[in-house]
């Protein structure tokens, strides 16, 4: 578990995706715990879940190497042969496009860039995100478009293999220009200016590089722009919200299970009958696996005085398959973004040609992190509401799950924590990525606010969470209430790791440190 740290963001540890992949696949990517950057070999999700668990080192494959020399070597033969401005080579930047450069200050001119552009505020972005966001940008550069030194990408391969994580802050970007502010950040520590994490400490970035013999990067043309046009913030919160997104969406069900258990739920609104009328792909999953984690359950299959179901246990497959479908969209567009070239101008060595363009606009991140955002959201509200109807004194269950109600108030409040976070995730779910601001003098007329989408969907990802632990001791607390009858294996199993930690609560008591020693522990009895 990753500590935090003054005013940090809060981020568990990585645990791996829960869709494994293919073997055959996943070692053209790794062998030893290395992980080789090749501008072919596209990443995916489950590859870096894997490669984050496996605490592994990155390495440049020969064509990557190949394909940055001969992209440098091609922008300074294009430079000395022509006298021509081209955008950011040698020219100033937003709104100063037309300001040529001299050549004998476009050394300065770069690091200027990164200085001038290092103004994020905010909360420090934890080392996790730091180490997608150096993954990243180490493969979007690998492609050999964005006329980089082979030593700067060298660089940044060292400072993820040795630990040095630059201090990187959680605002300042639009998501349009790249995450200019956030990326400045991450590559001020190359020529030895900002500060970094390193063995446990903040450090200034210029003691580091001398303590490990390392001399500064000295920027020529056009690396400022190619280190910080780009969406690497964007894409590595969009990540790691993903992977921790996939892990609550595929534990949600087994927790849902265990309410389903308690309330002594229905059966049939999981047959495949209903889903297969309607038909959308997520929904039948969900009614699934719901009936395989259900099978071999005592109550689920016992005589039912009720009829029917509410809403928040009869329509699981509905709303927690649309939430599926949410991601599985998600997944695919951020995969795309991960695996491409995002920075500007763009340069083709082989048809000879520098294009300035707009591939840093976040718009396709930011559409999808606020739909992440809302379908987790739903997540969460809806495992409110099974939490609201446990406590509800319904179907042989005694008021808030406790004995004695009313010397005993038992869980009236977790359920007002769940209540108070769910609301939280609704204001947190107004869309950044309707919202734009001009900006550079209006160069910049159209923003994406994509990297604020990308931080607000993980508060909200952290809350659904939170809301899922304080369901999940509540089912607990309800299904002792149907013993000696048992329910299913999966459900049981959750429930005996549940117990090991937390104990059924039989009189009020301090509930606060139970609930996160939940939080703590969910990812690790979901994933084991």
């Amino acid at each position: 578990m990753v500590e935090s740290r003054g005013e940090r963001f809060y981020f568990g540890m990585f645990s791996p995706s829960l869709s494994q992949p293919n073997k055959t696949f996943f070692d053209q990517f790794i062998g030893l715990m290395t992980l080789e950057i090749n501008p072919h070999h596209e990443l995916t999700l489950e590859v870096i879940a894997q490669f984050i668990a496996s605490n592994g080192k990155l390495e440049l494959s020969t064509e990557a190497k190949h394909k940055i020399t001969t992209c440098r070597t091609y922008l300074d033969k294009h430079q000395a042969q022509s006298e021509s401005p081209v955008y950011g080579i040698n020219t100033g930047f937003g709104s100063l496009c037309n300001t040529v450069i001299d050549d004998n200050d476009l050394e300065k001119l770069q690091k200027n860039l990164l200085l001038s552009h290092a103004c994020g505020m905010g909360e420090e972005v934890d080392v996790e995100i730091v180490r997608l966001m150096l993954l990243l940008k180490v493969k979007g550069l690998s492609y050999g478009h964005s006329g980089v030194q082979l030593s700067t990408v060298e660089r940044l391969v060292d400072f993820y293999n040795q630990g040095i994580y630059p201090i990187v802050y959680s605002q300042g970007s639009l998501g349009a220009s790249g995450d200019l502010a956030p990326l400045s950040h991450l590559c001020l520590p190359l020529f030895g200016e900002g500060e970094v994490f390193y063995k446990g400490k903040k450090r200034p970035a210029a003691e580091v590089l001398s303590e490990l013999g390392w001399a500064p990067i000295r920027l020529k043309s056009k690396e400022g722009l190619a280190l910080i046009n780009g969406t690497q913030f964007m894409s590595a919160f969009a990540v790691h919200c993903l992977l921790q997104s996939e892990i609550m969406l595929r534990g949600c069900e087994v927790i849902a299970a265990m309410s389903l258990e308690a309330y002594d739920g229905r059966p049939e609104p999981f047959d495949d009958l209903i889903h297969m009328v309607r038909n959308h792909t997520g929904q039948r999953e969900v009614a699934r696996r719901m009936r395989a984690i259900l099978s071999d359950s005592e109550l689920i299959n016992q005589q039912k005085e009720h009829v029917q179901d509410p809403y928040s246990f009869r329509c699981i497959p509905q709303v927690h398959g649309a939430s599926w479908d949410s991601f599985h969209h998600a997944k695919d567009v951020v995969e795309m973004e991960i695996n491409s070239v995002t920075d500007n101008p763009i340069i083709f060595p082989d048809e000879q040609r520098i294009i300035s363009g707009g591939n840093f606009h976040g718009q396709p991140l930011a559409l999808v992190l606020d739909q992440l955002a809302i379908a987790m959201a739903e997540i969460g509200s809806i495992s409110e509401r099974r939490t609201y109807k446990l406590i509800g004194g319904q179907r042989g269950l005694p008021a808030f799950l406790v004995s004695n109600p009313g010397l005993n108030s038992g869980f009236m409040i977790p359920q007002y924590t769940a209540a108070s976070i769910v609301s939280q995730n609704k204001q947190l779910c107004t869309p950044a990525s309707v919202d734009t601001i001009d900006s550079s003098n209006g160069q910049e007329d159209h923003v994406s606010m994509g990297a604020n989408a990308a931080t607000k969907c993980l508060r909200v990802v952290q809350n659904v969470r939170r809301i899922l632990s304080i369901e999940l001791m509540a089912a607990g607390q309800g299904l002792e209430f149907r013993r000696p009858l048992k329910s299913s294996s999966k459900v049981e199993l959750l429930h005996s790791r549940l117990r090991e930690n937390v104990q059924p609560t039989s009189e009020d008591r301090y509930m606060s440190e139970d609930l996160r020693k939940i939080e703590r522990s969910l990812f690790d009895w979901l994933t084991a």
